[in-house]
């Protein structure tokens, strides 16, 4: 068994308390956050778990093997730091870091201490990303010719960062684990609605390029009326839409496209055909993919083996997002990575 500790009683911490009870190679040892009152209101169905307000007297304790990280992002780099300096395995909540120069720190700390890094890209371990990842790998799509992804709904505002840097990292992560690398440059528009000019953009459009015809594009929003999660796959043999809200069919695989005619003669008129084939929802497993990922972090401390969404790959999304906040500071300006 695995004696894990959790930092942070907020939003998303009580999640991870939950699925690290849940996990048969765990064991929550403690709950450490400085708000007593929501530290013991998170605690109080877990009676054999002990509460702690010390971050440090935590972290130096002999019989706790890891930690999971749920804090303000800004207190992600520093946090995690400490604790692999104290021997102490990390789970950190998405994005990985505040800046690229914290998480690329991380990441040393990582390597120079041999403890296992992992970041909470929870989408990474669901059944829909899974099998997009399948069928991409198999050639399913053929070439890869854009990613098109809408994820908006009406709050939670964040006080600490934008929409960019809330929402994005859900499906930046997605994009990173198909694709497998980073863009070449990218242009990102926010603005700010509530409050004055200088406060946190809550609207934002992403581009990004890969080169060769590859592009991608990321709407975020805290405003939009209406709740939508759609991340659609374009390849030039067949397309991904995946749902996250529709509850049976998350993901339907479309035989649809265009075709340009191999006549030399038709070429000259640009004759373009299009092809309406079936459309098909694969079977998929019903497993929480956060109990999926609290289960691959304690394997990867116990084997060795490293993590899907590792140091690394919360750095590429981390150094995404602060070219994001460039651009958007430039007024779209086109930032290359």
């Amino acid at each position: 068994m695995i004696n894990v500790a959790v930092v942070g009683a907020g939003y998303w911490g009580p999640n991870l308390v939950r699925n690290f009870i849940a996990c048969p190679d765990t064991h929550l040892t403690a709950i450490c956050d400085k708000d007593s009152d929501r530290l013991a209101q998170v605690i109080a169905p877990y009676p054999g778990v002990e509460p702690i307000d010390d971050f440090n007297a935590l972290i130096n304790r002999d019989d706790i093997d890891a930690v999971a990280i749920a804090t303000p992002v800004g207190t992600h780099g520093p946090l995690a730091v400490a604790a692999m300096k104290a021997g102490k395995h990390v789970l950190v909540e998405k994005p990985l870091a505040a800046s690229v120069s914290e998480a690329a720190a991380m990441v040393r700390v990582a390597a120079d201490t041999r403890r296992v890094l992992m970041v909470d890209h929870t989408f990474l371990y669901g059944s829909p990303v899974r099998k997009m990842k399948e069928l991409i790998s198999t050639g399913e799509l053929g070439d890869i010719y854009f990613i098109d992804s809408v994820r908006i709904n009406l709050g939670l505002f964040q006080h600490d960062v934008n929409v960019v840097w809330d929402l994005a990292p859900h499906d930046l992560s997605i994009m990173d684990h198909l694709l497998g690398r980073l863009p070449k440059s990218l242009s990102v528009f926010g603005s700010c609605h509530i409050g004055s000019r200088t406060e946190l953009e809550d609207v934002a459009y992403m581009n990004l390029d890969f080169g060769d015809g590859l592009m991608a594009s990321f709407h975020v929003n805290w405003l939009s009326p209406v709740k939508v999660r759609h991340f659609i796959v374009g390849g030039s043999k067949k397309s991904i839409v995946f749902n996250d809200l529709e509850s049976a069919e998350k993901i339907k695989v479309y035989d649809r496209g265009v075709t340009l005619s191999q006549d030399v003669e038709a070429r000259r008129d640009v004759l373009v055909g299009y092809r309406t084939g079936d459309v098909w929802s694969p079977h998929l497993d019903t497993s929480e993919p956060l109990q999926t990922m609290v289960r691959h972090f304690a394997e990867c401390i116990q084997t060795g083996k490293q993590p899907i969404s590792d140091g690394e790959s919360g750095l590429r999304i981390v150094k995404i997002l602060e070219a994001a906040q460039r651009s958007i500071k430039a007024q779209g300006g086109r930032i290359t990575l």
